[in-house]
């Protein structure tokens, strides 16, 4: 029986994210957790209170095991497992099993991606999903892989190319989630979306989007809400931080700037939602962002995975 082990955050900052205590404190981290009999990863994760972002999670080799008791189930190759945030993690190899390899992506969701994060089939909060096919696994499998080799790029880009991949993914796993059924967003919700995306750097009120759209201020809100799971201040807010983070990522204008340009004339203020947001502030992302563009500093490739 692998060990039990914990992952406390007071292990201070830990530059391999094989181990605990690694800080998951960007956007996205992808990678594939290898765990043998014996071996170095052979411990359970438990974390009582989960994590801020969530982990989605696919078994390629062997089978695992996660919860215990009477809410415990196996993961076998083409399960699909989604942790929202501070749901329970409790997770390991399997006893009657040599190995156990999961692919994996943490991540904090943009805000229309509500939607997909609702999985039918849960287990004390925890999404599960079974692909039916050998091909819907080698797709997933490859979608998986090309997230982490993506987001490894060290380019400007790689984070927000790997983001769209992810999405592509999540889209993927609510297509093949069972009772799934096709259904187009609204015209008038992606107009507003649009509209307000082309206007991030002034406050465009709701009754200006809402005539924009031909409707009433209340029904679009409401819509709107229903569609992509969260308000439209909510999802303005998500496209401005995005598009600071690609300036400080890509740019070397001044923070102030960059605040006026995603529709904050406060640099402050700007300052307070965005380390908020995204755990840092503006100057400390754009630091980061230079001093790493692979945040995996030495990590092989092959043994990336969660603590």
């Amino acid at each position: 029986m692998p060990q039990r082990y914990a992952t406390p955050g007071e292990q201070g900052q830990q530059l391999n994210p094989l181990l605990p205590g690694y800080s998951f404190n960007l956007y996205l981290v992808a990678g594939i957790t290898p765990i043998v009999k014996g071996g170095p990863l052979d411990f359970f994760i438990d974390r009582p209170h989960g994590m801020k972002g969530y982990i989605v999670n696919m078994t390629v080799r062997g089978k695992g095991t996660v919860f215990d008791g009477d809410d415990a189930f196996g993961c076998e190759p083409g399960d699909l497992l989604l942790f929202p945030p501070e749901a329970r993690h409790y997770y390991g190899r399997a006893p009657d099993s040599d190995e156990w390899f999961h692919r994996w992506v943490y991540f904090r969701p943009r805000g229309f991606w509500a939607p997909w994060l609702r999985w039918p089939n849960e287990t004390l909060g925890v999404g599960r999903m079974r692909l039916g096919s050998p091909d819907l696994v080698h797709e997933f499998d490859q979608l998986f892989e090309q997230i982490d080799a993506t987001h490894r790029g060290g380019k400007s880009s790689s984070e927000e190319l790997a983001i769209n991949l992810l999405e592509r993914l999540l889209i993927r796993c609510h297509e093949e989630a069972p009772g799934f059924r096709a259904r187009a967003r609204d015209a008038r919700v992606q107009s507003a979306c649009q509209f307000i995306a082309n206007h991030l750097a002034r406050d465009v009120g709701l009754d200006e989007v809402a005539q924009h759209v031909c409707l009433s201020a209340s029904r679009l809100a409401h819509l709107f809400r229903e569609q992509t799971g969260v308000s439209i201040v909510r999802w303005r807010e998500d496209q401005r931080i995005i598009l600071a983070k690609h300036l400080l990522q890509s740019t070397t204008i001044p923070v102030s700037s960059v605040a006026g340009r995603v529709g904050y004339d406060d640099q402050l203020y700007f300052s307070r939602v965005f380390r908020k947001r995204v755990g840092v502030s503006p100057t400390e992302f754009r630091r980061d962002s230079e001093e790493a563009h692979d945040p995996w500093g030495d990590v092989p490739p092959a043994t990336a995975t969660p603590p």
